[in-house]
């Protein structure tokens, strides 16, 4: 018993320092997929990264900075991501507990007899008894050739996935609420000019109806003015609505009533305070700007884990159990000397005819890992033509606004002397509803193209990876930071184990 007793261990230490086998394959990050420069090889703006640069540096109106934290606070997308990121972290550690031997304390007793009538007539025959305390293992497979380590790495990368997903959900989040603000300040902008030009087209009908009254201008003339205030009473209709819903729209990013504060002297569009540019820098930094790309490419890791993880299947699996207790017939017996008990059965298992199945298992895994490679350069160039976009949009986009506006502050000009004219009887009423026509679609331009020169900077901010960081997060790093080097010296580096655990998510919620 004594010897059984030193095999025990001799043989849980020898199965430890087996497990070193892995039959995963070498990962290499594929070759990117896009140019090294972006088309027409843009001038850069001197400054920092989009990526490195908080938030709250890019949108300086604090109308808009109030905006973004109540959605980082409410919105429930964003509240969706994080605990995504919690059950992640919770799966990993489910399949790094495998790894380990689970120890368990269990306790049998039974009472049995041949004779069935024992139980009514206890002189019928004997009762058996038997009663049992065990500490032990229960088929723990032991990882020789490490299946279980390729599945537990396969979650962590999954974890990381989930984690890059998350970070990519707050970029969209704050991009869209810095969006949807800037459409409802151009909603106010465009139902002022509505406004106006409703009142021009009704002093116009009125002018038009006293000039067919004195038989100065036909019906004709009449009709057609009275019909253009029409199409701008409907177009003022359809401003409210539109206004209204966009604010809607941007009530549900918020997850919170939008406060009236957020438009607080707002004087359109041209009100705001200005948005920095921001480099492009080389298609190669998007491979470590763009949360998006870094969860396809921990996607793709996963993918090729699980290769190792199919190879496995085809070694033999290797389980142990174990116990150490007591057992006794005698209930009151259970702990006395001489009742000690031990089992060691370890169980080998070898895969001899599946019907294809391990084979199949391995093709499967295999081919999950060239679509995660599709998945992922089809990932980076999505990125490539993001950024392109964005970037013949500041390109182009300021000349258009500039020339839009010259083009409004042209019609305004002329539809002020088409008016001069038409009261002085020079001009027939054709003319002035012309102008009238031509200023209204000026104005609704000159305003649409420049907030698609105000979204297109936030699209350049975002697809370049910017809004992830923030100055609260910058700042508990340089406190920590600061606080390593107050204890004296630098931290020392992590272990392994240590660094593949995933650190706990932290939900923060307001009221």
């Amino acid at each position: 018993m004594n010897l059984n007793n030193k095999l025990i261990p001799t043989a849980l230490a020898a199965a430890l320092l087996l497990t070193g086998c892995s039959l995963i394959p070498t990962y290499e990050r594929p070759a990117a997929p896009v140019p090294t420069t972006y088309p027409g090889d843009p001038a850069q703006p001197a400054g920092p990264a989009a990526s490195a640069m908080p938030w709250q540096d890019f949108f300086t109106d604090p109308r808009l900075a109030g905006l973004i934290q109540t959605a980082l606070a409410n919105n429930r997308d964003l509240r969706v991501s994080v605990l995504n990121i919690e059950q992640a972290r919770a799966q990993f550690q489910i399949q790094r507990a495998d790894l380990f031997p689970a120890l368990g304390l269990s306790g049998n007793g039974s009472r049995s007899s041949p004779n069935p009538y024992q139980a009514i007539d206890s002189s019928q025959g004997s009762v058996t008894s038997q009663y049992s305390v065990n500490l032990g293992i229960t088929a723990w497979e032991i990882d020789f050739f490490g299946r279980i380590r390729a599945l537990k790495d396969q979650a962590l990368a999954q974890y990381l996935a989930t984690d890059e997903t998350r970070k990519a959900a707050q970029i969209s989040l704050i991009a869209a609420v810095a969006n949807g603000w800037l459409t409802v300040l151009a909603d106010d902008e465009l139902l002022e000019i509505t406004r106006q030009t409703l009142s021009t087209r009704e002093e116009s009908v009125r002018l038009t109806k006293l000039r067919f009254d004195n038989g100065v201008s036909s019906e004709l003339d009449f009709q057609a003015a009275n019909s253009l205030a029409e199409t701008a009473r409907a177009a003022y209709a359809q401003q409210l609505r539109t206004r209204q819903q966009d604010e809607n729209a941007l009530a549900l990013l918020l997850g919170a009533p939008v406060p009236a504060s957020a438009f607080a002297g707002a004087k359109g569009l041209g009100g705001i305070r200005p948005i920095p540019d921001v480099p492009a820098g080389l298609p190669s930094d998007l491979l470590a700007e763009r949360p998006d790309i870094r969860a396809a490419e921990q996607q793709l890791i996963g993918a090729n884990v699980n290769i190792g993880a199919a190879r496995a299947n085809f070694f033999p699996r290797v389980s142990l159990t174990t116990s150490i207790g007591t057992a006794s017939s005698e209930f009151s017996n259970l702990f006395d000397r001489g009742t000690k008990a031990w089992s060691f059965a370890p169980t080998v298992t070898l895969p001899l005819f599946d019907a294809g199945r391990n084979i199949a298992g391995l093709d499967s895994a295999k081919a999950g890992r060239e679509i995660a490679v599709a998945q992922y350069e089809k990932s980076i160039q999505t990125a490539f033509r993001e950024v392109a976009d964005a970037l013949a949009g500041r390109a182009t986009f300021g000349e258009q606004a500039r020339a839009q506006r010259a083009q409004a502050d042209a019609e305004a000009v002329r539809f002020k002397l088409s008016d001069l004219r038409y009261r002085n009887g020079v001009a027939s009423a054709l003319d002035l509803l012309d102008a009238q026509r031509s200023l209204f679609t000026a104005q609704q331009s000159a305003v649409t193209t420049q907030l698609q020169l105000l979204q297109n900077q936030v699209t350049l901010y975002k697809t370049l990876g910017g809004g992830w960081a923030s100055r609260d997060a910058a700042a508990a790093g340089t406190a920590t930071s600061g606080a390593s080097g107050a204890s004296g010296g630098a931290a020392p580096a992590a272990t392994t184990g240590a660094a593949e655990t995933p650190p706990a998510v932290v939900i923060r919620r307001k009221g």
